[in-house]
């Protein structure tokens, strides 16, 4: 789409706003170190056609760095996913990239006192991360995020009730880690934060919102398509169990 950033482009916003903790040269390939912050973290990418050969030794080297044989599909990747169903490796947990212009998503702030902006982030976003699953792992991915970045704190019943990160790159603020607690969800309360991240990337000069989610996040999807933002791309993961 000609008014919103390529996919491309969102694949370095990702890299930037979601760090891996370490990356190296593994033949064609880019490995990455997770230290437990996901499998966007983890997951090798190609930089040049690989023989099978290849393959089999950055698996290897994954595994000596004791994560999975994990391999990021990108767009321009169809020969690599060809290979790596032929040798085994299913499809692990597709994902929309989604992009709006901010003003397409800051077009009213939350109610008074609903979601605030804090750096760090504060112990009870801490604990409502850790009720979904997002531990210490993902929290040093936060941390050591070198871009702009903050994160979001959002009060339902005037409780904190949702949190998130959002990190500026490329002239797009990426929005991760949206969590919302469970007794607070189905009440607006990602709107209003998915909303108060528009404004503050729309303070610090981005252009565009973007965000990462899974295929089979049925309510995110249908949130973020409500917010009038739209599919940029795709990519997957392939990892051999």
């Amino acid at each position: 789409m000609a008014d919103l950033p390529s996919v491309q482009t969102l694949y370095a916003v990702i890299d930037d706003t979601w760090p891996a903790a370490d990356s190296f040269d593994c033949g064609p390939f880019l490995l990455r170190m997770g230290q437990g912050g996901g499998s966007r973290v983890s997951a090798a990418t190609a930089k040049m056609p690989a023989t099978n050969a290849e393959i089999e030794a950055a698996a290897n080297t994954m595994f000596e760095m004791r994560q999975p044989a994990l391999f990021m599909i990108r767009e321009q990747d169809d020969k690599l996913d060809a290979q790596l169903a032929e040798l085994g490796y299913v499809i692990k947990d597709p994902v929309i990239l989604y992009a709006a212009p901010i003003t397409t998503v800051a077009t009213h702030r939350p109610p008074h006192k609903t979601v605030f902006t804090t750096w760090p982030p504060l112990a009870v976003q801490r604990e409502i991360w850790a009720q979904g699953g997002i531990g210490e792992g993902r929290l040093a991915v936060m941390d050591r995020a070198t871009c702009l970045k903050t994160t979001l704190l959002g009060r339902t019943d005037d409780r904190p009730a949702g949190t998130s990160f959002v990190g500026i790159s490329h002239g797009c603020a990426m929005i991760h880690a949206l969590e919302i607690g469970d007794p607070f969800r189905r009440k607006g309360l990602a709107a209003h934060i998915t909303r108060a991240a528009a404004f503050w990337a729309e303070d610090n000069d981005a252009d565009y919102l973007t965000l990462v989610t899974t295929q089979a996040n049925v309510g995110a999807n249908s949130l973020y398509t409500s917010l009038g933002m739209k599919v940029v791309g795709h990519y997957h993961y392939r990892i051999k169990l």
